[in-house]
């Protein structure tokens, strides 16, 4: 038989240096290898998004994304506690994408949790959507102050703020010891 040269032992690597699955960029970043380059329409989206989630408590809507762009998005929010992205399929190959601003939804329904409480009267709130409405709820369920009541039909469907006479707490006590 004849022996070969170059021939090493099993189990013995190349001479070859490894490629690491991260490379160097221009700027002397370390990057991944199969990122993706930054999409100038999502960055735009974004940075119009953020503008106007400022002071709104209305959420926004983009339609006609496609499904990769929509889960660029999403990824863009998803460590803001703040804001919430959510995508609804309208009909077989149709979605939008809705960005809810719950941190100004949260701090909006604080203020008329206060005003209620304060003026001691009942505050309506603009028709909303069911997870704006939950989100409001969720948030108003820790207060001892209000109770919250949805009323109305579809579209017209809203929430109304009610001061508590004697709060929650109190309230369970008196069922106890069943004073009303």
């Amino acid at each position: 038989m004849e022996e070969r040269k170059n021939e090493r032992p099993r189990g013995e690597k190349s001479e070859r240096p490894e490629r690491s699955k991260f490379s160097r960029r221009n700027d002397g970043r370390r990057s991944h290898r199969g990122a993706r380059k930054a999409n100038p329409k999502i960055e735009g989206l974004v940075r119009r998004i953020k503008k106007e989630l400022n002071d709104s408590i209305e959420p926004i809507i983009i339609p006609e994304l496609n499904a990769f762009e929509r889960k660029l998005i999403h990824r863009q929010f998803d460590n803001d506690p703040n804001v919430v992205t959510k995508t609804y399929r309208l009909a077989e190959e149709e979605f939008e994408l809705r960005v809810y601003p719950v941190g100004n939804l949260k701090r909006f329904a604080k203020t008329k949790a206060e005003e209620a409480v304060e003026k001691r009267e009942t505050i309506v709130l603009p028709p909303m959507s069911n997870y704006e409405r939950f989100v409001i709820h969720d948030y108003l369920k820790t207060f001892d102050t209000v109770k919250t009541n949805s009323i109305g039909e579809e579209e017209d469907r809203h929430i109304e703020i009610e001061p508590e006479m004697f709060g929650r707490g109190l309230r369970k006590i008196m069922k106890k010891i069943k004073l009303f």
